[in-house]
């Protein structure tokens, strides 16, 4: 048996600033946001409105290590691990999510603003469509 757990527009809203909050306090300045098309375009784009980033790159190959790198969840942590070898600098990337997932190893770069509840799969309001096609 599948569980979900939904997440609504107002709790995402919530979790950027909360995610804003603990990036402006970082003390570090980032030149751009780097992303994937799935999964990361969305809070990229509420992010960089926050934290006054005009340059987000979606799906690059190189990314700067002055580039935060934004993705939805932090789950199995495989994105993580095909990112971090496309960094300039591995030390310095930062990698932020709005979910991490309940008993992970969490790298120390990571940033996130909530963990989740269990381990129910997370449907973010972007990707309902594609999780209620994927049920049937």
């Amino acid at each position: 048996m599948s569980f979900e757990q939904n997440v609504s527009w107002d709790e995402i809203e919530s979790l950027v600033k909360i995610l804003s909050k603990k990036i402006l306090n970082l003390e570090r300045n980032f030149s751009s946001i780097s992303t994937l098309s799935r999964g990361g375009l969305v809070p990229s784009r509420l992010l960089a409105d926050h934290l006054g980033i005009k340059k987000i790159f979606v799906d690059k190959k190189n990314i700067s290590s002055d580039s935060l790198f934004i993705d939805d969840i932090f789950d199995s942590g495989d994105t993580f691990d095909k990112i971090i070898v496309c960094t300039d600098n591995p030390s310095k990337l930062v990698f932020v999510t709005l979910f991490a997932r309940s008993g992970k190893k969490y790298p120390k770069q990571l940033v996130y603003a909530k963990k989740t509840d269990n381990s129910a799969y997370v449907v973010f309001p972007w990707d309902k469509l594609e999780f209620q096609r994927s049920k049937k």
